[in-house]
């Protein structure tokens, strides 16, 4: 099984940078609007997302196994 980080989509770096910044914007507007369910729901998003395609996110391409 793979996960996110094997997952060819993910490697370029601006996608990997577009997905952290909307989604930062996505709670920056609804905390503006107010609806604290959905600034929960995006921060987690946001955190996991900044967590997973830049805290852990390999260096180095993992070889294929064989």
């Amino acid at each position: 099984m793979t996960s996110n980080q094997d997952h060819p989509f993910f490697r370029p770096l601006w996608r990997r940078i577009a997905i952290v910044v909307v989604t930062g914007i996505w709670c920056g507007v609804e905390l503006w609007h107010g609806d604290q369910l959905w600034v929960i729901l995006t921060l987690a998003v946001f955190i996991y997302s900044l967590w997973t395609f830049f805290i852990t996110y390999p260096k180095q391409p993992r070889e294929p196994e064989i």
